[in-house]
């Protein structure tokens, strides 16, 4: 909220929160400014305000103004455009008297935004990433994909590194790089816990990485080439959509049903654009919940087989997902499938422990990237973290971990309904993919201004287009405060 007490001034104020968003990404580059009108009734300010701030902006290259178009976030290597013919384009009247100081360049550049339709300015996939970076607020975050830092304390960690470091091996370990396919004993482990989920596996098969992500584009970089065509569930996982798109690939992108992917659009794909892979978040899927069905699951392999692609199966939350789930490289055999999980979101965000287990053909090429990209992964790591696990304190911790998720999510769908929201899946696992009746995009940037980062339906499509579903976490969303927020800015919005 502006402060009219502040020993900022609230044409400085606006301009700091919006150079804030712009340069953490919450403003996508080329994205649209709210109008000079819209703005001041946001923020209670009058429109002087706002040209002033927007004009700090200009002054500062963060922003742009189009003829008759209105503000835009400025896209790197773009000149500004602004117009200097005052006769050609008259001051807006209702602003004339707000205008007497201003050049005619901003002046016209205010009155464009005046008339431009209200603006929206999306929260991209980036942005989500920056904002578990930069705080927006001490608040609980309900667009975050990761469970809140006091879930995740534990002393058992710890140890586990100093245990290691203490070990007369840790000057062998550090003074020369690791195992190219990782620490043979993290591997060891790994092997032995996919066979509780019935995906079996050896440790030559299996590759350690620098996080789930990473070897996503491992997967990506050794079996796509720019321009290859990819099929991606959506509404899908927003980071992987932007990661496929910025390595140049043809997004095909597969509607999500609650059994499983649209076979009918899959089969559709294969005979027009023969795709080199299908990424695919089986358990738990990102955002809805939905879990994969056998008859799905066959039905995709079957296609994979007669059609020649890849299946690449993301369980990064296999953690707190049911063992006997269907996965479909435990029906395949790792034949066709790649298997990719990762630590991150139920152990250590920052010590960055993925893996893939893959077809024996495959591997010494995954290699081959991998190498080419990091060299090798942190041993000291590894070996702690095969440690945790072989020692069953990863179990115990997921259990804990589960049992408070249980707990959390019974609140949060409670305060959701009692908000006026519906749930267009059921609610399971981490995320709610909740309905608000309302566009997102425009309700995430108005709750920015309340110290909340929403994940906006639009964001987990590829091709952004409008949506009134957001996604939850559940974890972070337990709290009635946030709903009572929410609750008062739809209702605004909606007005």
């Amino acid at each position: 909220m502006l402060m009219k007490s502040s020993t900022q001034s609230l044409t400085e104020q606006l301009s700091a929160r919006i150079s804030e968003r712009i340069r953490n990404r919450l403003l996508a580059p080329g994205a649209r400014l709210p109008s000079v009108r819209q703005c001041a009734q946001q923020n209670g300010v009058s429109p002087s305000t706002v040209v002033a701030a927007y004009d700090q902006l200009l002054a500062q290259g963060l922003v742009e103004a189009r003829k008759n178009r209105g503000f835009f976030v400025r896209e790197s290597g773009r000149a500004a455009h602004v117009a200097d013919d005052e006769d050609a384009h008259p001051v807006d009247p209702g602003l004339e008297s707000a205008a007497a100081n201003w050049s005619t360049a901003h002046w016209f550049a205010a009155r464009a935004a005046g008339r431009a339709g209200p603006g929206v300015s999306p929260v991209n996939a980036t942005a989500l990433i920056r904002g578990m970076f930069h705080k927006i607020s001490d608040k609980p975050q309900p667009g975050m994909g990761v469970f809140p830092p006091d879930w995740l304390e534990s002393t058992f960690m710890p140890a586990a590194v100093r245990k290691v470091t203490n070990s007369r091996a840790l000057q062998d370990f550090s003074l020369q790089y690791g195992e190219p396919l990782g620490d043979a004993g993290l591997r060891r482990v790994l092997a032995k816990k996919l066979s509780t989920l019935n995906v079996h596996t050896v440790p030559e098969n299996i590759i350690t990485t620098v996080g789930a992500t990473h070897a996503l584009d491992i997967v990506s970089r050794t079996l796509l080439r720019p321009g290859d065509p990819v099929m991606v569930e959506e509404p899908g996982w927003a980071v992987e959509f932007a990661r496929l798109a910025a390595l140049g690939m043809h997004i095909l992108p597969v509607p999500r049903r609650a059994d499983g992917p649209d076979l009918d659009v899959m089969a559709r794909y294969c005979e027009v654009h023969k795709p080199k892979l299908y990424v695919s978040v089986s358990v738990f899927h990102n955002p809805t919940g939905y879990c994969l069905t056998p008859g799905s699951a066959h039905r995709v392999l079957q296609l994979a087989n007669q059609h020649n692609f890849h299946v690449v199966e993301d369980d990064t939350y296999s953690h707190i997902a049911p063992e006997h789930a269907t996965r479909l490289t435990a029906l395949d055999g790792l034949q066709r499938t790649i298997y990719v999980s990762g630590f991150a979101k139920i152990l250590a965000p920052n010590w960055r422990i993925g893996f893939m287990a893959a077809p024996p053909a495959l591997v010494e090429q995954l290699l081959d990237t991998k190498l080419l990209a990091t060299l090798t992964t942190p041993a000291l790591l590894e070996k702690a973290l095969a440690l945790c696990i072989e020692q069953g304190q990863l179990r115990r911790h997921a259990e804990r971990i589960r049992t408070r998720l249980d707990a959390a999510r019974a609140r949060s769908v409670k305060l959701a309904l009692g908000a006026g929201c519906t749930f267009a899946a059921e609610p399971v696992g981490l995320f709610g993919w909740v309905e608000t009746g309302v566009d997102t995009d425009a309700l995430s940037q108005r709750m920015l201004d309340e110290g909340y980062l929403l994940a906006p339906g639009a964001l987990f499509h590829a091709e952004r287009k409008a949506s009134t579903l957001m996604r939850i976490n559940f974890a972070t969303t337990q709290e009635a405060a946030f709903w009572k927020t929410f609750a008062r800015v739809r209702d605004e919005q909606a007005r």
